[in-house]
């Protein structure tokens, strides 16, 4: 099944009109009312959370996609919220966490596929300080965490492709 949003999107979301047709490579025009659909990328967030030895906290799925998988904590940003106040939000939400201080470390782009819709996603990396890793409660949309060291990891449980470049560009940087 194709996921893409042209082939997903049969009603104009402004009128209802079926006219929702194809409009060049990423967009989607109403032949009814003109309503003019762009496919741009969601953005979301991806926290790098250490304990005093330099393991990295990845988290363990609840929800679908990727139930069971490998994640690092974070998710979508909401509408008129700051990526910084997103990472905040997020730890706060799935693991009771308080950030002492967080860094922007880069971006990556991603494919999140829901209820059978492709959403592309612009993930966001930070460095977070974390008041205290002690005592957190897996909630929210995750199952567990647990902090890694490199060799303790299996890349092939992290199955999206921007996180598993976070997580390798970590571990890269902590060698050097």
């Amino acid at each position: 099944m194709d996921t893409h949003p042209i082939k997903v999107l049969k009603y104009c979301p402004k009128c209802g009109s079926a006219e929702f047709n194809k409009s060049g490579e990423r967009s989607l025009k109403c032949a009814g009312c003109g309503f003019h659909f762009f496919i741009n990328s969601a953005a979301a967030v991806a926290a790098l959370v250490t304990d005093d030895e330099g393991k990295l906290m990845l988290v363990t799925r609840g929800v679908e996609p990727n139930y069971g998988k490998l994640d690092l904590p974070g998710g979508f940003i909401d509408p008129m919220e700051s990526a910084e106040d997103a990472v905040k939000r997020e730890l706060k939400e799935e693991l009771g966490l308080k950030v002492k201080a967080l860094k922007y470390l880069g971006s990556a782009p991603n494919e999140y596929v829901f209820s059978a819709y492709t959403v592309f996603t612009l993930d966001m990396a930070f460095q977070v300080t974390a008041e205290s890793v002690e005592e957190l409660k897996p909630m929210d949309d995750i199952l567990d965490y647990k902090f890694y060291a490199e060799e303790e990891l299996n890349y092939d449980d992290i199955p999206a492709p921007s996180i598993k470049k976070f997580v390798k560009d970590y571990f890269q940087g902590a060698k050097a």
